[in-house]
């Protein structure tokens, strides 16, 4: 328990510690997040406009279709395969944020 001034100031200073420490980890793991949401919409317009290109100079229907079918195609599976990725830094991104109030947790059980 908490005896005196000094011990109460000590838990307040380890609490803003372990805060800080979380909130920083939150911060990356979001610029991280937000840079490769960036890089996917970048090479996502990349991927769309070649294959507008590749429609338009199809010279016949069933080019076209075989253009639209290749792109939507891949376009699902990197919109998949973003979408994992993703959730997958999402979740490191929570279990980073956690990890400074795990030893405090610990301390006040014990």
């Amino acid at each position: 328990m908490i005896n005196n001034f000094d011990d109460m100031q000590k838990l307040g200073k380890d609490n803003m510690d372990v805060m800080m420490q979380s909130f920083g980890a939150m911060t990356k793991g979001f610029q991280a997040i937000a840079s490769e949401v960036a890089d996917y919409q970048k090479k996502s317009f990349e991927t769309g406009t070649a294959a507008v290109e590749k429609l338009v100079s199809a010279k016949s229907l069933d080019k076209a279709f075989e253009a639209q079918s290749e792109y939507v195609k891949t376009a699902y599976e990197g919109f998949v395969g973003e979408v994992t990725k993703i959730g997958e830094m999402y979740s490191d991104l929570a279990k980073d944020a956690y990890k400074p109030y795990e030893s405090a947790f610990s301390k006040a059980a014990k």
